[in-house]
């Protein structure tokens, strides 16, 4: 599998998709296990299976479709990943974030991601919805970071700065919304792991230590690109677990259990999504 892709390859797949859809999006979305149903909102869509699209990788996780939906949610201008791809399918780094580079190349200057998480933060429960405001990318410091290899020039610096990766007036306008609906929104740090195993107690005890609230295998690495290439970039987590840091207890945590709780939290998530589009829906067009 290509690991490393020039500036060639990222055009080559942006007009296809531009051949394929007459939508012209701002706005993209990444949609996390048991949220793919988000994607079946999107009005007059046009639709691209991701095997059909040139250097994509295929989604192999239950819980995502892999399908590109292009059209209008909440009256905003969209492309919806509808599934995600992650380094534990055997993909590269440059590979799980191929599709935000796209994006940006098809003219997208915003990014909204989305996962279902483990709970951590012992205050939290299944359920919660967490507004990422930092992160602790364990892949990329153990050597896994998507940035690595030649720089893109075209996209961005070659060092890029990590303090401001989740753009603070995206964070605010997504709380204003949150607030005006009535619905709690949690606020904390999200760390990023390899997997596909989840986590050992042990592991759960340190990344709590270290000042984690919730943990999960994807979202940083697009989160980075996204940055990189100048995108202003927003993040959510759905806690569909609360993870095990105590030794041989009774419960486990499974991706069943994950795909359950991410369809219960759809409702909940729905709306705060609907109206955040809806308000930045306003922004572009004033």
């Amino acid at each position: 599998m290509q690991s490393q892709f020039a500036l060639a390859d990222y055009d080559k797949t942006t007009a296809f998709i531009q051949a394929h859809s007459a939508q012209r999006p701002s706005i993209g979305l990444i949609l996390g296990s048991g949220l793919n149903v988000l994607a079946d909102q999107v009005e007059k869509p046009d639709i691209l299976p991701y095997e059909e699209i040139p250097n994509f990788p295929v989604s192999t996780v239950p819980g995502h479709a892999g399908r590109l939906v292009m059209g209008r949610l909440a009256g905003a201008p969209v492309c919806v990943m509808q599934g995600r791809f992650h380094f534990y399918e055997g993909y590269s780094m440059q590979q799980i974030t191929f599709p935000v580079r796209v994006m940006k190349r098809l003219g997208i200057d915003t990014l909204i991601l989305t996962n279902a998480a483990g709970g951590i933060n012992p205050e939290y429960s299944v359920g919660d919805l967490m507004l990422i405001e930092d992160h602790i990318n364990l892949v990329g410091m153990a050597g896994h970071n998507p940035l690595s290899g030649p720089n893109l020039d075209s996209f961005g610096t070659r060092f890029p700065a990590t303090n401001r990766v989740y753009t603070r007036q995206l964070r605010q306008v997504t709380e204003s919304v949150a607030a005006q609906q009535g619905l709690s929104l949690r606020r904390g740090v999200y760390a990023a792991v390899a997997g596909p195993n989840f986590e050992s107690p042990a592991e759960i005890r340190m990344l709590h230590l270290l000042g984690a609230d919730t943990v999960g295998m994807s979202t940083v690495h697009e989160a980075l690109v996204a940055r990189h290439a100048g995108m202003k970039v927003l993040a959510i987590s759905t806690v569909t677990n609360m993870t095990v840091d105590t030794l041989d207890a009774e419960n486990e945590p499974s991706h069943e259990e994950v795909n359950a709780a991410g369809a219960l939290i759809v409702p909940r998530f729905s709306t705060l999504l609907l109206g955040l589009l809806a308000r930045l829906r306003e922004g572009i067009q004033g």
